[in-house]
């Protein structure tokens, strides 16, 4: 298998590499770089800059937008916005739902939801996980009862998510809950589109450990959901979760994120003082930069490799190779995050939270010149330790690489 670029593929990221120089905003790239927090407003912007080129979701069929791409222009596309670095497509919105919409929805859905899902008019959160229902998820009571009213066929759902990240943002969560409580636990799952303006929703907020609010806790009471919004048939969601949980892992391999902090760590240990010399200098730290780099140079190629895998699989269905992107890609995202602190050394005791977020203070006496990137390297490092659970927990992948490709 040869799993070299073409002269057509090398031509084809020198032209995305080129837009992202010119048409990311400075302040969003000097934000991202600097691993601050970007607001709703830039995201929503970054995002319809994209759609405008035509590349808001490229994984998608061009009927909907799409850009056609085969798997390998798409996987360039993302190491390239990952590695400018550019905020990424949301991903709740074009690479989870927007798939499965487009899979398993009707026409009118198509219709009405995918353009926003495209341009950001739509914002949708994940309502997935609960107190007693994380890496396994087949076991929600969210419960989701269907009654017949003068005005058509809804749902009542009663019940709480938990870790809802972008709740507070969102005005649509994609959901599943339980519709037949007597079924085997993974056969009695209903797939939900949910409008979070309708009354009975309460959304409070989970501070993380990076101080920063990313996540939430959603409640429902009686929360009545029009049947036209569900997904496919009734109590068959967790066939569509699968689906959009394959999606998930597959990009959770993030190579270019992980390439380009490795790069910033590299940077950072050659310019900040550490004791009597620059930490690039210490022979047990060049040797961990090697050895992520190693393991990053793997990463990339299994991806290629589960990429052109993609050409023959079956329609909708997904690849438990995917589990080993997500394993690796996390464990090295953390590692990358590891090699940014301690570069930092002492230096990151000053973090300030409104750094982090990006407002304009003044930096702290003495540390002017590494402020900015400073505030985000403790947070981040902190905040990434959920990589390895968010998206089905690195065991659960073991258990999915035994089944599916050993066999066990």
């Amino acid at each position: 298998m040869d799993l070299r670029f073409t002269p057509e593929e090398r031509a084809f990221r020198d032209e995305v590499r080129a837009f992202f120089r010119t048409a990311l905003p400075a302040a969003t790239r000097r934000k991202m770089l600097n691993g601050q927090v970007i607001s709703q407003q830039e995201w929503r912007a970054w995002q319809r800059i994209l759609d405008a080129k035509g590349w808001g979701a490229p994984h998608w069929p061009t009927e909907w937008g799409g850009t056609g791409w085969d798997p390998v222009r798409i996987y360039i596309f993302r190491e390239e916005l990952q590695a400018s670095p550019a905020p990424q497509s949301y991903s709740q919105n074009v690479n989870l739902v927007g798939p499965v919409i487009i899979a398993y929805g009707t026409e009118a859905q198509k219709r009405f939801f995918l353009p926003g899902i495209r341009n950001f008019d739509l914002w949708f959160c994940q309502g997935f996980s609960e107190p007693g229902a994380g890496s396994d998820l087949a076991a929600l009571k969210t419960s989701a009862v269907r009654v017949k009213e003068t005005e058509g066929d809804h749902y009542v759902i009663n019940g709480q998510k938990v870790w809802t990240s972008q709740a507070h943002h969102a005005n649509w969560m994609f959901a599943l809950v339980r519709t037949d409580p007597g079924a085997k636990k993974q056969k009695g799952i209903t797939y939900l589109l949910i409008d979070m303006k309708t009354p009975g929703i309460t959304v409070r907020p989970i501070i993380t450990l990076d101080g920063v609010h990313h996540t939430n806790e959603v409640f429902f009471d009686n929360v009545r959901v029009p049947v036209a919004n569900r997904i496919g048939e009734e109590n068959k969601g967790w066939d569509y979760a699968k689906f959009l949980l394959g999606n998930e892992r597959t990009n959770s391999a993030r190579v270019g994120i992980s390439k380009a902090r490795l790069a910033r760590a590299r940077e950072l240990a050659a310019t900040v003082p550490d004791g009597g010399g620059k930490l690039i200098d210490n022979p047990r730290f060049r040797e961990k930069l090697a050895d992520i780099e190693i393991q990053l140079k793997a990463l990339e190629i299994t991806t290629l490799r589960v990429l052109a895998d993609m050409k023959s699989k079956a329609e909708n269905k997904q690849d438990p190779k995917t589990s080993i992107l997500k394993m690796r890609g996390s464990e090295l995202y953390q590692a990358t995050a590891e090699l940014i602190m301690e570069a930092a050394g002492p230096n990151i005791l000053p973090h300030r939270l409104d750094q982090l977020l990006g407002r304009n203070v003044p930096p702290t006496a003495g540390f002017e010149d590494y402020a900015d990137w400073m505030a985000g390297a403790a947070p981040n490092y902190l905040y990434d330790r959920a990589a390895s659970v968010y998206g089905g927990s690195n065991e659960i992948q073991h258990n999915v690489v035994a089944k599916g490709i050993l066999g066990l």
